[in-house]
C-alpha cells in the first residue's frame, strides 16, 4: 500500500471511531495518527534489519505521543488507539485487523519467555483502558478485555474478560460486531458471585427459620402430651 493511501486509511479509521474528531485536519494532531506514521516507517527499517534506525524513529514517536510501539511488532489493518497515552506494545506482539486499544494498555511479556514473548491479538478485538495482556498467548477474534483487567492466559474467540487476574465470560460463542464493542457493557463476575452468595445465604437463613419453627412446634406438642 502506498504512503498516501495509508495516510487516508488512517484518517478514515480515526474519524470512524472517535466522535470527538470533527474534521480530517484534526486527525493530524491526533496521537494515534502520529504514532502509526512513525511505526510504519520504523517497521520497514526493522524488517530491513536497520535496528538502530528503526528504534530511533520509534522513540521519536514515543516522545511526541506517549505511545510506545516496538518497530518489530506486527500490526494489521484498521488499528486504532483512542487517546493512547501510556500504551505499550512489545516487539513480538502480533495484532490482527480492526483492533482498538484505549489509553494505558500494555501488550507485554512476563520476562520469562524467549523468542515469542508478547501476545497475539485476533481480529475485531477491543482492549479497554488500563488493561494488561502479558505473555505469549492469543486473544481470540471478536473478544473484549475490560478496563483494568490483567490477562495472563489465552482467551477463546468471542469472549469477554474482566478482573484481576482476568476471567473469561463467554457470550454463547456469538460473534460480537465491531459497533457493539464498548467499555461499558461488560459483565461483572464479582457482582454475580456476590449475588449468588446472597441468594444462598437467604435460602439457608429461611431454612434455619423453618427448622426453628418446627422445633418449637414439636416442643409445644410434647408439653401437651406430658
Amino acid at each position: 500500500m502506498g504512503f498516501i493511501k495509508r495516510v487516508k486509511e488512517e484518517i478514515e479509521i480515526i474519524r470512524q471511531r472517535d466522535p470527538a474528531i470533527h474534521s480530517s485536519m484534526e486527525v493530524f494532531l491526533y496521537p494515534s495518527f502520529k504514532v502509526m506514521l512513525h511505526y510504519r516507517i520504523a517497521h520497514k527499517m526493522y524488517l530491513k534489519k536497520h535496528y538502530f534506525l528503526a528504534r530511533w524513529i520509534s522513540q521519536r514517536g514515543v516522545r511526541r505521543t506517549g505511545i510506545e510501539i516496538h518497530p518489530g511488532a506486527q500490526i494489521g489493518k484498521g488499528f486504532f488507539i483512542d487517546h493512547g497515552n501510556g500504551v505499550i506494545i512489545g516487539e513480538t506482539t502480533v495484532i490482527g485487523d480492526n483492533v482498538t486499544l484505549y489509553q494505558g494498555v500494555t501488550l507485554g511479556g512476563t520476562g520469562k519467555e524467549q523468542g515469542k514473548r508478547h501476545p497475539t491479538i485476533g481480529n475485531n478485538v477491543m482492549i479497554s483502558a488500563g488493561a494488561k495482556v502479558l505473555g505469549s498467548f492469543a486473544i481470540g477474534d471478536n473478544s473484549k478485555i475490560g478496563a483494568g483487567s490483567v490477562v495472563l492466559e489465552e482467551v477463546p474467540p468471542n469472549s469477554t474478560v474482566v478482573g484481576v487476574p482476568g476471567r473469561v465470560v463467554k457470550r454463547n460463542n456469538q460473534s460480537l460486531p465491531q459497533e457493539e464493542l464498548d467499555q461499558v457493557n461488560l459483565p461483572d463476575p464479582i457482582k454475580e458471585d456476590l449475588s449468588t452468595l446472597h441468594r444462598a445465604n437467604a435460602e439457608l437463613t429461611n431454612r434455619i427459620i423453618d427448622l426453628e419453627r418446627e422445633l418449637r412446634h414439636m416442643k409445644h406438642k410434647n408439653k401437651k402430651k406430658s
